[in-house]
Parts: C-alpha cells; structure tokens; sequence
C-alpha cells in the first residue's frame, strides 16, 4: 500500500460514541451486527459498564470503511443506533424554499428522543414524530419537529445527519410491567390472564402516579359485546382521552338504545327483524338531539362508551372516513384537522391503548414517540405486525378477541382499584 492509499484509508475511519443500557437493550450487539453487515470493521476503544440499575453504560468505537462513501453509508446507519461521532459538529441549516417545501436533502426524523447540537450543546427536538423534518429556531435555541404542510419559506431545516443525534428504545433493569413480561412482541401464545394483569398492573400504576392513558378502538368493542366493559373503565378513571372513528359511536349508541350492532342482538348474537336500520335509526336520534352531547343532556343516552366519555368530561376524537353513515355531528370529516386533534389528545400520553381497529392504531402509532408505551390489541396478529413494521416497534401485541380481553381488564382494574 502506497503512503497516499495508507492515508486514505486512515481518513476513511471515524471515531464514534454511544451511551445507554447498551447491554440490557442489546444496542452494541445491534451495532456491531450493522457494521459488520454492511462490510465494515470496528475497534472497541473504550467501553465503560454502569454498575448500578440506573447507570449508563458508555462505548467508544473506531469504525473503519472501505472508502469515503461507505464511510458515510456506515455513519447514516449507526446514527439510526443513536451512535454519533465524537468530534460534534453543528447540522447543516438550509432554508424551506417556499411554504411547504423542505429543501433538498432535509432530515427525515424517527420516532426516536432526538438531539441537534446548536451553540456547543446538545438540544433536545420538541414534539418528536417520524417522517417529519427538524426546523431550528433563528436564534438557535430551540428544535421543533414539523409536518412539511406546517413549514412556512425561510424556516431553517436541518439537511443530512450532521449534528443530529437519537436515542432509540432502551429496556432498563428494573421492572416495567407487561413490557418486560412479555419475551416476544407478538404471539397467540401468551398466558392471556397474566399479560392482561401485567396490562392492568401498568395502567393503574401510571394513573395513581397522575399520568395519562389513552384508548383507540374500534367498532369491534362494541360487535363483540365489549362496549358495556370498556365504558366501566372509563367511568373508573382510567381513560384520559378516547380516539376512534364515526362506526364505534354509531354502533355503541345503537347497542345502547336498541341492543343491537349492526342489527344483530349482541346479547346473544341473534339478528332483529328489520334491524339493519338500527345504526340508521341510532344516528337519526343523534340527529334530533343535536350531538351526542345533547343527547346525553336530554336524557336520551342513558348508558354505553360516548356516555361515559360526555358524563365524565372525557375528550373523544372521531375521524371521519369515506364509508361513513351519517356521519354523526361531532365527527371530524376533515382528515388533516382529525389528524391535529389526534395529536393534541396524545401529547404527554405515557401510555396508548389500541383496541381491535388496524387503522386507527398504524395512524396514532406514527404520531408517537419510541418513548410512549403501546398495547395493541387484537384478534389478527398482522394488525401488530404491521403496526410494528411501519415504526412503532416499542408496541406489545396481545393477540386476543376484545370481547374476551375487555372485560378481564376492567375486572382487575377494578380490583386494584379497590385494594
């Protein structure tokens, strides 16, 4: 190797650093893996171990490539690993050509804790969503994740992986609930009743400690005879806001006045002579009444999900979709504002609740942070698996009919209630 090739291959090595429970969430074996994978080598340079629950663990690696461009291949991998190169650089600011517009080249977020390094400090980027863009505020203090509909000509973008820095998913050694129960993500065989008191163990323990849970559900809740059951958890306390669609009101208001879902008694699963006009029926009385609100007002709804959620003050979203019936007036027809009310009612949300509806929960999925707890419910295991694919692969799928899961849940939440 001539001296000139001995330079270069020195330039095509970079120094990089990474700090967490790297050990209890496998991210080095994940990075050595990705190294390796795309053909590249490594050097362990330093590599400090936490020794109590709480510590960090700290590794300094030399990545070595084969040439300037597989250095950069390497680094834009490792950076999805939360590894950064210790020699902190400021991002590349570039800025939005018009309204709308990211310039080329923009930075694609995750839904990981990410950081951009401004003014000699690492900034933590507010409201963290994926596939959104970074912009920097003009005096460099602030990082704020936006949609590019929401960017405006002259906002300042981040361009390329420079001077960002994420933190992916990590599993602490302390317990954490049905999160660490659970060895794999996603299978029909679980023992159902211990993940469902590992489920409620959490639920409760994150109210008691004043903190936030949101439902996203279904029509399935109420087909399956579940709506009676999740509208007790609710009245319990245990729901802080309820995401879903025009079907699940429609369908519980009509099994709240006729008994039926879809004009099938869902007692005992009998149809109702001339029953295939009760959802009609249950949104015509929603009609004279006004709202769903009012009809609570006037004494019309009497029981069910939408009454508890309008008796106990609980926010609820319903977007609207292009099968809708009716659609009841509450219902947001506009996807894009539907959207920003789904994300107003998530905000500080420690943990999601997704309950038989693949739709509604890969849409509020992709509005979440790594950082906010997911159970995903449902009778298909591809609904997880895809939830899981498009991103938010902190989920926990429990493969179960809802009308079986439901009411176990509000059971033994109400036992921990009472203990």
């Amino acid at each position: 190797m001539s001296s000139g090739q001995r330079k270069a291959a020195r330039e095509w090595s970079k120094e990089f650093e990474v700090e967490g429970h790297l050990i209890d969430s496998m991210i080095l074996s994940r990075i050595f893996d990705r190294i390796m994978d795309l053909g590249g080598d490594f050097e362990v340079l330093e590599f400090r171990i936490g020794k109590r629950k709480t510590d960090y663990s700290y590794a300094k690696l030399l990545v070595k490539a084969r040439s300037e461009e597989h250095l950069k291949v390497l680094t834009k991998e490792l950076h999805q690993l939360g590894a950064v190169p210790t020699e902190y650089e400021e991002p590349t600011l570039k800025p939005a050509p018009q309204d709308m517009v990211a310039p080329d080249g923009f930075y694609v977020t995750t839904n990981h804790p990410t950081f951009i390094y401004l003014k000699g400090r690492w900034v933590e980027v507010e409201g963290i969503e994926m596939d959104k863009v970074i912009v920097v505020s003009p005096d460099k203090e602030r990082a704020i994740c936006k949609k590019l509909r929401d960017l405006k000509k002259g906002n300042l973008v981040v361009v390329g992986e420079r001077g960002v820095k994420v933190k992916p998913p990590e599993r602490p050694r302390e317990g954490v609930g049905v999160f660490e129960f659970m060895g794999s993500k996603t299978s029909s065989e679980k023992p159902a009743a211990a993940i469902i008191r590992s489920i409620a163990r959490d639920i409760h323990a994150i109210k008691k400690q004043q903190g936030k849970v949101v439902v996203v559900a279904g029509p399935a809740v109420v087909h399956t005879g579940a709506a009676p059951h999740l509208a007790k958890i609710i009245a319990m306390g245990y729901v802080d806001a309820l995401l879903t669609g025009n079907a699940l009101a429609v369908h519980d208001i009509e099994y709240a006045l006729y008994g039926t879902s879809l004009g099938v008694r869902v007692d005992d699963g009998q149809p109702v002579p001339g029953g295939n006009r009760n959802h009609l029926s249950a949104i015509n009385e929603v009609y004279k009444a006004g709202s769903i609100k009012r009809m609570v007002k006037l004494g019309i709804l009497k029981k069910g999900i939408m009454y508890e959620c309008v008796k106990r003050g609980i926010p609820f979203v319903l977007a609207g979709s292009i099968r809708d019936d009716g659609p009841l007036p509450e219902v947001i027809t506009d996807v894009v504002k539907a959207q920003d009310e789904y994300r107003k009612h998530l905000r500080s949300a420690d943990l999601v609740l997704m309950l038989g509806t693949m739709l509604h929960s890969i849409a509020v999925g992709n509005m979440l942070p790594s950082t906010v707890k997911v159970v995903c419910v449902d009778i298909n295991p591809a609904v997880v698996i895809k939830l899981m694919d498009r991103g938010t692969a902190q989920a926990v799928g429990v493969v179960s009919d809802i009308g079986a899961f439901l009411p176990l849940l509000a059971a033994e939440l109400e036992r921990l209630r009472g203990s």
